[in-house]
């Protein structure tokens, strides 16, 4: 890919800015683009359009947010595999998994283009309560108006489609700030929105240095809400700024799976790997933490390191690789450094363990204890843990031991086991016969304990970019 130049996108236009960074390729290191480093101005300048910009976007009929959100799905469909080599050339992603996302992207757009439709209130029966007689009531949802929205780096289209499709669909404009190393994902959508018939200014594009942005972006109390995906730290920092303006956070995670003894070994440990591999371990749920009963654990490991020992390394726009390089070397060094000082603490490699240039090799740690970092932590990497355990309430009380609870999942054809997981498991999402990795786009997603705040999924994400409103008209005169 031939280097580009790429400029601010501010009220449906390329806009300058005064500095420039270079987007460099998480795989060989290649230029890709300079890109625009925005400061506080210009987020000053984007959130100026956007207010202006929601007076006419809370007037438009439905129908029309609709067909705007229904034609952008359109173009992005047919322009599918040129998206998905911008996804793999920034994000390192294999190039089979960036077809996946786009094709993802485009549904999470069609389901926000239905769900425009659907914002019902309802009536209160208002004679329920004494006093209440001869009183009619009811509600609606209004749009909120500016929206700050910053998304991540590793599934740079569809996260954005999570944050921009229910925003427009409620009628509400968004100042999107991508993550440093795919802004180009987030440009091209800002094209394609506008060739759809986007009005100018109801969706901004600020790239740069989130650190030097952060604040800019959340103090002007215009901005009415923030949609933050990304690390723990970062969003309560950010939450802590919004104060009582309404904000929407998808933060760390350590997804762990239960396999009891009757799980079909055959059926389930190709997904297994799937999750806990799948681009480079870089997902929110993917899958850190397995813990096997006791009977089955030396078979389930044998056979989950010889299926990840059949995954391909290497180029991720080679059709055959199925993971590629991790985002950038300081978060292949953190990984190595955390395998290493587990190593060090007891822990036994299964496979893996180092690195091959950008890429961090699939690692299986075995004899993991639950006070080292890849196993409490977040490892974001292509790592994962076997542990064995004797009892479903002993694994549980393993799985509920960490300070996050995003998705989490158990195999089992015990339907009390099932169900007694699913309700002693402290998460946002329970996977029954699945692993934690999985997620549709139009389910409730979000998380408990230090692993967010508020649900995406496009009908509760819309739920939450707009306001109630309640009226009640006396039938007396």
């Amino acid at each position: 890919m031939t280097a580009i130049n790429k400029e601010l996108w501010i009220n449906g236009e390329q806009a300058a800015a005064a500095r420039t960074y270079p987007l460099h390729s998480p795989y060989d290191g290649g230029l890709i683009a300079h890109i625009a480093k925005a400061e506080p101005g210009d987020v000053k300048r984007a959130i100026d359009g956007a207010h202006e910009a929601f007076q006419t976007l809370k007037e438009l009929p439905a129908h029309r947010r609709s067909d705007i959100l229904y034609e952008a799905a359109r173009i992005i469909a047919e322009r599918r595999e040129e998206l998905a080599r911008i996804c793999s050339a920034e994000a390192g992603k294999p190039i089979r998994s960036s077809r996946a996302e786009i094709d993802r992207t485009v549904a999470t757009y069609r389901f926000a283009a239905e769900e425009a439709k659907r914002l019902y209130g309802e009536t209160i029966p208002m004679d329920a309560a004494p006093g209440g007689e001869n009183r009619l009531g009811f509600t609606w949802r209004e749009p909120l108006g500016v929206i700050t929205a910053i998304s991540p780096f590793n599934f740079p289209f569809n996260l954005v489609a999570h944050k921009v499709g229910p925003a427009i669909a409620a009628g509400n404009t968004v100042v999107l700030k991508p993550a440093e190393q795919t802004p180009l994902s987030a440009l091209a959508i800002a094209e394609i929105f506008h060739e759809a018939g986007l009005p100018a200014g109801a969706l901004q594009v600020i790239t740069g240095s989130g650190r030097e942005l952060g604040d800019s972006l959340v103090l002007d109390e215009r901005v009415r809400k923030l949609s933050f995906t990304g690390s723990t730290e970062v969003g309560q920092a950010l939450k802590s700024k919004i104060g009582l303006r309404k904000a929407t956070l998808e933060l760390g995670s350590n997804s762990a799976l239960i396999v009891e003894p009757d799980a079909n070994l055959e059926k389930m440990i190709p997904r297994c790997v799937d999750g806990a591999f799948a681009n480079a371990g870089q997902v929110c749920i993917s899958l850190q933490r397995i813990y096997v009963h006791a009977s089955i654990y030396e078979e389930f490991a044998n056979r989950f390191i010889e299926r990840t020992l059949e995954l391909k390394v290497g180029d991720p726009l080679d059709e055959e690789t199925d993971v590629s390089a991790m985002i950038s070397g300081k978060e292949t060094d953190r990984i190595e450094r955390w395998v290493a000082e587990a190593v060090e603490a007891g822990a036994e490699i299964g496979c893996g363990g180092g690195r091959a240039g950008a890429i961090f090799m699939p690692t299986v740690l075995l004899n993991v204890r639950p006070d080292m970092a890849v196993s409490c932590m977040e490892t974001f990497a292509p790592v994962v843990s076997i542990v064995p355990y004797e009892h479903l309430d002993e694994a549980i009380e393993y799985v509920n031991d960490s300070s996050y609870g995003l998705n989490m999942g158990i195999y089992t054809n015990d339907i009390q086991k099932a169900f007694h997981a699913a309700k002693q498991l402290q998460a946002g999402g329970i996977v029954i016969n699945d692993i934690p990795t999985f997620r549709v786009d139009h389910m409730p997603y979000g998380g408990v304990k230090d692993s967010g705040y508020g649900r995406e999924g496009i009908k509760y994400a819309v739920q939450e970019m707009t306001e109630l409103k309640f009226v009640t008209i006396s039938m007396n005169g």
